[in-house]
């Protein structure tokens, strides 16, 4: 596999591509750069947030969802970067001294959202993590919010069976992936450790293949692991940075991987930056947020 850097754009903190297939954009976000990010062919366009921002998804309305620090926004994608125009959608998690990190949409478009003690300063250095305040929270089209767990330390990857009957759902504190049975009335079963802590760094977010193979980027691991459906590691993907944060797949076809990464005490030239990889297998679609 060769790995192209798409853009000359390097992020503090590179995290959660989504790919819409509609539009064929790619929707991505700096964390600790406070930016949402979108590429459409080969021009970038840069939303400057007012507040931290772990996600950057599109709706079906036509606008799409940010995750702030203080709560889920609307962003209308006609404002200009320097002055996006934003619209508070709901507060998910109202926990003094949390913010936003992994979010998704299962298949039914309602939008998931992990957060976790905030752990970014304000120049956007790295704070120490002293408490599990963290939650995972559901929020449906119409803003109506539901508490599934607390007590979570950093929410990471959030991925679904076809069905929609099972969570893969990790926390990089404690180095694993869970699975989560989902029952009929929404509420999440006990935790299952499904892929435990691993040499090659620590879990961040996840892309699911078309054979239902979990790609996951290793923190510190200079890595993807591809995992299979009973939770082993079938491959190992190299990478020339040094903390992939997540990845997504794209393209026409779907078979090529964007990897976002963040900077790191190392300074390798490609830290930060958003990376790309044709594959020899097709990843499921993204979902938008359903309102």
């Amino acid at each position: 596999m060769t790995w192209n850097a798409v853009t000359g754009h390097r992020a503090l903190l590179g995290e959660a591509p989504f790919w819409d297939a509609p539009t064929q954009a790619l929707y991505w976000v700096d964390i600790a750069g406070q930016q949402a990010l979108r590429l459409i062919g080969a021009n970038v366009q840069i939303w400057q947030m007012p507040e931290h921002v772990s996600a950057f998804i599109p709706c079906e309305s036509g606008d799409a969802l940010v995750t702030l620090s203080s709560g889920v926004y609307r962003l209308d994608l006609d404002s200009p970067g320097l002055e996006p125009r934003l619209t508070l959608f709901c507060v998910a998690d109202p926990q003094p001294g949390n913010r936003a990190n992994e979010a998704r949409c299962d298949p039914l478009g309602r939008l998931w959202l992990g957060t976790m003690q905030n752990n970014i300063g304000e120049q956007g250095e790295d704070l120490p993590i002293e408490r599990r305040s963290g939650g995972l929270f559901r929020i449906d089209r119409d803003a109506r919010v539901t508490p599934l767990l607390r007590g979570l330390g950093i929410p990471n990857t959030l991925l679904w069976s076809d069905d929609a009957t099972m969570l893969y759902f990790g926390d990089s504190l404690d180095g694993t992936l869970f699975q989560h049975f989902i029952h009929t009335d929404g509420n999440l079963d006990a935790a299952y450790v499904w892929f435990g802590p691993h040499a090659r760094g620590g879990p961040d977010g996840s892309a699911m293949d078309a054979e239902g193979f979990i790609w996951n980027a290793r923190w510190d691991g200079s890595c993807l692991l591809r995992l299979t459906p009973s939770g082993h590691v079938d491959r190992v993907i190299e990478l020339p940075v040094s903390r992939p944060t997540s990845c997504v797949f794209g393209g026409e076809d779907l078979k090529t991987l964007y990897i976002t990464s963040a900077a790191s005490p190392l300074n390798h030239p490609l830290d930060g930056a958003l990376l790309s990889m044709r594959v020899d297998v097709a990843g499921k679609p993204c979902i938008r947020f359903a309102g």
